[in-house]
């Protein structure tokens, strides 16, 4: 049985992670709160772009860019993977990266090559540790990230899609669909496809120049605003599961001291007793 004094040091340790927890816990939920409003904010305009995108996709047969081609038979796709930096953020990592391999080998299955980029440090450090190839790595992103960074990207894939290096961008990440639900789910960027339902072009809506003009502009901003809400999901998951998991940690460590507590106060009592025990005893043989 430990010693009281060991029971006290114990207690004191826990109260030290419980303090640095519940700490990291009121940061990650100020953090995602920030993050959530910047989500929900980009949703009406990426909204009203696909709109004007599917409005304008009969023109697509007519209209010659880079960005509608599509191959029936992809030889390689781009596979673009956004994890986080740090951990102590429960599952989230673990989610992407088991997404992730599974759907390597669907690939490999099918034949088709894939060139990958990783984005965070707890996704660079498994595929090193799995040997499996990183075309380019980035740790750049966090919840400071904005549209300069989601720029970069869109342009680093389509300038790749345009020079058919590759025959698509398939993206893995965590997608925020409420504060209550974030999954793990592989979006396609490249090539861009219409919208279903979408309508045709009609002449009660007039497009100035012309909408295949239009519709060449708007294209690579569909692209640069699906990465820039993809960044902001992935941050703003990322804190979320990190309040969640902290907030866990808390509760375990008070539900742990209170079982110290207990303990120490019932190891001290008997260590009373015997003391007393022991003196009475002692009284008793000098009589």
């Amino acid at each position: 049985m430990a010693s009281p004094r060991e029971i006290k040091k114990r207690i004191v340790s826990v109260t030290n992670t419980k303090k640095i927890t519940r700490t990291m816990e009121m940061v990650a939920t100020a953090k995602s709160k920030k993050m959530s409003n910047r989500v929900n904010a980009s949703k009406p305009f990426s909204d009203k772009i696909k709109e004007l995108v599917g409005s304008l996709s009969s023109l697509a047969s007519k209209v010659e860019s880079p960005l509608l081609r599509i191959e029936d038979n992809p030889k390689k796709i781009a596979v673009l993977v956004i994890t986080a930096n740090r951990g102590l953020c429960g599952g989230y990592n673990s989610n992407i990266l088991r997404m992730t391999r599974s759907f390597l080998t669907e690939l490999k299955a099918k034949g088709i090559g894939y060139d990958l980029y990783v984005i965070g440090k707890k996704g660079i450090s498994f595929f090193k540790f799995a040997k499996e190839p990183v075309l380019q790595s980035f740790v750049n992103i966090d919840d400071n990230s904005g549209y300069k960074e989601a720029e970069f990207f869109a342009n680093l894939f389509m300038d790749e899609f345009s020079a058919k290096k590759i025959d698509g961008l398939e993206v893995i990440s965590t997608v925020y669909h409420s504060s209550a639900d974030q999954r793990a789910e592989i979006t396609r960027v490249l090539p861009i496809e219409p919208p279903t339902g979408s309508k045709d072009v009609n002449d009660s809506v007039i497009y100035e120049p012309n909408p295949e003009a239009i519709l060449n502009s708007l294209l690579p901003l569909v692209i640069k605003t699906a990465m820039y809400k993809m960044i902001l999901e992935a941050v703003c998951s990322e804190q979320i599961a990190r309040r969640i998991a902290m907030k866990s940690a808390t509760d375990a460590a008070t539900d742990m001291i209170k079982v110290l507590v207990r303990g120490y106060n019932r190891v001290r009592q008997s260590k009373i007793t015997q003391e007393i025990s022991e003196i009475v005893a002692g009284a008793d043989s000098l009589k």
